[in-house]
């Protein structure tokens, strides 16, 4: 199945919320969802028994932690569960990478794709999130006319004692 295939078999309850408006969280379900197969694929041999609950839990810790943060009032706060988001994205990346002597090249490719897609989209997300924190309202700040002898053109010329 591919990601417009999928689309529209995701129930109107989830499509509904704004948070479906988010890219990456609807890339993080796909990638949950179609993880399913693949784990089922690495759990019956005895080699990769970890490797596919490691991986399961990591593709699905990404679209959790997206959805977390979203719900969050500060962009503080929303950063911190996007960059968990980010380490998971990272993190099922690799054990896909490491699950490709199971798994066929292709379905390695199909996967690792839209997990890179939402590791730059949420590397855009962390820091506006973050700056909406650091932000300040804009002030207007007066300064009062200073006088200086005619031989110091400005205050950073004129002699200063430390």
């Amino acid at each position: 199945m591919n990601y417009r295939e999928w689309l529209v078999t995701v129930p109107e309850d989830i499509t509904a919320d704004s948070l479906w408006k988010m890219e990456a969280y609807r890339l993080a379900l796909f990638s949950s969802d179609v993880a399913w197969q693949d784990v089922s694929k690495l759990s019956s041999d005895a080699r990769t028994r970890s490797l596919a609950d490691q991986l399961y839990r990591a593709v699905g810790s990404i679209a959790a932690n997206l959805s977390e943060g979203y719900s969050r009032s500060s962009g503080r706060a929303r950063a911190r569960f996007y960059e968990y988001a980010l380490g998971s994205a990272r993190e099922a990346r690799g054990w896909y990478f490491k699950g490709r002597h199971l798994l066929k090249d292709d379905v390695v490719f199909h996967r690792i794709h839209p997990l890179t897609e939402i590791i730059r989209l949420v590397l855009v997300m962390v820091p506006d999130n973050r700056e909406l924190m650091l932000r300040e309202e804009t002030e207007e700040y007066g300064t009062a006319e200073l006088e200086y002898p005619a031989e110091v053109r400005s205050p950073f010329e004129a002699d200063v004692p430390f």
